[in-house]
């Protein structure tokens, strides 16, 4: 059993009076053993007094509660250093010592193999970025390829549908040059035809005496149909009324002629057709 410092102390301190109060009560301490052993005698009453014995550090053994057993380490102490010889303490063999260049060794090692890991992972990581990039690179050379394709084709559809339209275009204007043509050709017949024809009428007119001609007749026409215009009278608004009125006399006029117009294209384009039924009617 380890005695504390501060009790060994107290021992050398108190010896004198320790031994006479184990004299008194040497039946009680006997029996003491390398375990904690307990008092209930005078002698521990006396030195509770003296304020030697402390409260009990290990109640559960104590005969008596709250008592501990400070004058049993006093005593102890004390028969140890009168009646027990010097032991000496067994020598504790040598372990292996350290041998510091091997924790070096050991260290430099372990910092090699991290450093060793963390330039393969190095690697490793520039290896997948590089195959990603070059992945990359093959897909926009790829996407490239496609897109000079496609624009290829397209060109190739634009020219084709220019020349189409060149060549209908080309086709239209030969059709019109040749309608022109037949036209032309037409016009100069049925001229000749007005000339022989007009011959004949003004044999029949000078034999029936003299008539009004077409443009006689259509100044009077509009004669007739021309109204004067009175507006000296008029106010603004009455002036705004007739405007619109003459506008919409004006609108609907050339409506007339338009579909006049139209109505004669169509007769014309018939009588054509006509014709160059007979014609070929004729040839055949």
């Amino acid at each position: 059993m380890r005695v504390p410092w501060s009790a060994s102390r107290e021992c050398q301190s108190s010896s004198s009076e320790a031994v006479q109060l184990a004299t008194s009560s040497k039946q009680h301490y006997t029996s003491l053993s390398s375990k904690c052993a307990h008092s209930v005698s005078l002698g521990t009453v006396r030195l509770r007094e003296k304020g030697w014995v402390d409260q009990c550090m290990d109640e559960r053994h104590c005969p008596v509660p709250g008592i501990c057993c400070r004058l049993t380490i006093l005593l102890l102490t004390f028969d140890c250093r009168v009646f027990m010889p010097n032991l000496v303490p067994p020598k504790i063999p040598d372990g292996e010592r350290l041998d510091f260049d091997d924790i070096h060794r050991k260290r430099m090692e372990k910092d090699l193999n991290e450093l060793q890991a963390l330039i393969e992972a190095h690697f490793e990581s520039r290896k997948k970025e590089e195959e990603e990039l070059m992945s990359l690179k093959d897909r926009i050379e790829q996407r490239r390829a496609e897109r000079a394709e496609q624009q290829r084709i397209r060109s190739e559809r634009e020219k084709e549908r220019q020349a189409r339209m060149a060549e209908e275009r080309a086709r239209k204007e030969e059709e019109e040059a040749r309608k022109k043509a037949e036209e032309e050709a037409r016009k100069k017949k049925a001229f000749s035809n007005m000339l022989h024809f007009g011959g004949y009428m003004q044999k029949s007119e000078k034999k029936g005496g003299k008539k009004q001609t077409e443009r006689e007749k259509k100044k009077k026409i509009l004669s007739e149909r021309r109204k004067p215009l009175n507006i000296d009278h008029l106010n603004e608004d009455k002036l705004r009324d007739k405007a619109k009125e003459l506008w919409q006399t004006i609108r609907d006029l050339e409506a007339e002629k338009f579909d006049l117009q139209e109505k004669f294209k169509r007769q014309k384009y018939e009588i054509n057709v006509l014709r160059n039924r007979v014609s070929d009617h004729q040839k055949v």
